[in-house]
């Protein structure tokens, strides 16, 4: 599962009182503190007063975004921007917006700027692949703002690991600040590009400059990783910039073909995510007595797991697999798209009579559906079998093929595949494929090719 947007995350409350936990902490804060300044007063106030100098510059283009239910004029959400362009463009996140550009008859944007000024916002350009939006701000005929400016290095991926960086934005609606952190490149097994960046980002910052000592942007807040400490994600410099020029020549988005848009974004997206799983193609591994797929793709992350040591003594020993993509595109609150699985579950019988352990591999073949539940249809199945050819190696396989459409994104589906062996009474495979938001065509081309790797080491009656 890809992680989840920053201003989604929820705060975590302490168990231990209060004033208690603040005195611990204060205390042990100030030790620190103290020891560290009397090891280097001039390093500790070199830090001090770097952030100090680049949030004074920064504070008057960073903005709150909010975005309003229209029927009661309350927040329903709230994210951060900043101005990247003299007649009022400003940069955030599209999950920041995504209500508004889904549902603009129900929600307004807002922003509210640090000099206490406010006003409505426009949707001038998407880019959900990188969860990017483009907004304007409402200002009278001629207004002129002072922006970021993009750093030169970050555009041409030639940022160096290590160096210094600072997030700003407006923490859990807590007021605007200033993070510092570090940049260490891109996210490796990934196929979408984000900045592992060494900062705590936290709800409300989504959408916000991370800038260098210069004062120039990097990279935008985008996510956090949950359960690890200072593990947070950024937007590149580089598709931000792609996107700002684009929506230089561009009018306000046409409310009604926003949906269009999107589907329209992730399909392209789709032909060159699979174009590069083709590419990197599928190598075999042995699994038990057959032979299965594996992507070659670094960006599949893949984790096993075995019962052989499980107390009591299992009745069959298994041994699984599992691959998936760390992606995921975020459409809308309930719906992400764009991630892929592949997992394979050998069972070899050790104490089952024949019909108990068919019981078993058929319970094993339910377990691991996949995807998200909501905005969708139910699962439309059709199960079948697949003849088995013997100069081929391939058993016979029991196949079930589900498909489900999401509602406001036509065009859009998740898929699940399950083959299971049908040529041993001791022994099964259990192979499963499952893709999350993509195209109708797409799913039937992998499944051929994942289906035809399927194959047995053993002879074929």
């Amino acid at each position: 599962m890809p992680p989840n947007p920053s201003s989604g995350q929820k705060m975590m409350r302490a168990s231990i009182p209060k004033t208690a936990f603040a005195l611990c902490l204060g205390l042990f804060a100030c030790d620190l503190q103290a020891q560290a300044e009397a090891a280097s007063p001039g390093k500790a106030r070199e830090l001090s007063s770097a952030a100090e100098r680049i949030f004074k510059d920064a504070q008057p283009r960073l903005l709150q975004i909010r975005t309003l239910l229209k029927s009661t004029q309350k927040q329903a959400s709230l994210g951060s921007g900043f101005i990247v362009d003299a007649r009022g463009l400003a940069m955030t996140n599209y999950h920041v917006v995504s209500r508004y550009a889904l549902e603009p008859q129900t929600y307004q944007l807002k922003y509210a700027a640090a000099d206490g000024t406010s006003g409505a916002l426009r949707l001038y350009a998407i880019d959900v692949i990188n969860d990017l939006a483009v907004v304007r701000l409402e200002a009278p005929p001629g207004a002129r703002f002072r922006p970021f400016e993009f750093d030169a290095a970050a555009v041409t991926g030639k940022l160096t690991k290590g160096e210094r960086l600072f997030s700003m934005g407006n923490p859990l609606d807590l007021g605007f600040g200033i993070v510092e952190g570090t940049y260490n490149g891109l996210v490796e097994k990934s196929y979408q590009a984000r900045v592992h960046f060494t900062g705590a980002l936290n709800s409300g910052m989504s959408g916000g400059p991370v800038v260098t000592l210069k004062n120039r942007v990097v990279g935008i807040n985008v996510a956090k990783r949950v359960g690890g400490d200072l593990i947070s994600f950024l937007v590149p410099a580089e598709a931000a910039h792609r996107l700002l020029e684009e929506a230089r020549t561009r009018e306000e988005m046409d409310a009604p073909g926003i949906r269009g848009e999107i589907v329209a974004q992730v399909l392209r997206w789709q032909d060159g995510f699979f174009s590069a799983l083709k590419t990197e193609g599928f190598r075999e591994v042995v699994f038990g007595s057959y032979r299965v797929p594996e992507s070659r793709a670094a960006w599949f992350d893949c984790w096993s797991e075995t019962n052989r040591n499980a107390r009591p003594k299992p009745k069959s020993l298994l041994n699984e697999s599992f691959c998936n993509t760390d992606t995921g595109i975020y459409l809308a609150d309930d719906t992400y798209v764009g991630s892929a699985m592949i997992a394979h579950t050998h069972l070899k019988n050790v104490d089952f009579n024949a019909v108990q352990f068919a019981r078993e591999t058929n319970d094993n073949t339910k377990n691991g559906f996949y995807g998200w539940g909501r905005g969708v249809t139910a699962y439309d199945c059709r199960e079948d079998f697949l003849s088995g050819v013997a100069d081929m190696n391939r058993p016979v396989l029991r196949l079930t093929w589900c498909a489900r459409a999401y509602h406001d994104f036509p065009g859009l589906y998740d898929f699940r595949l399950f083959a299971v062996t049908q040529d041993r009474n001791d022994e099964a495979l259990i192979s499963k494929l499952a893709m999350a938001g993509v195209s109708f065509e797409h799913a039937i081309l992998i499944s051929r090719d994942f289906l035809a790797m399927l194959k047995a080491d053993h002879d074929l009656d």
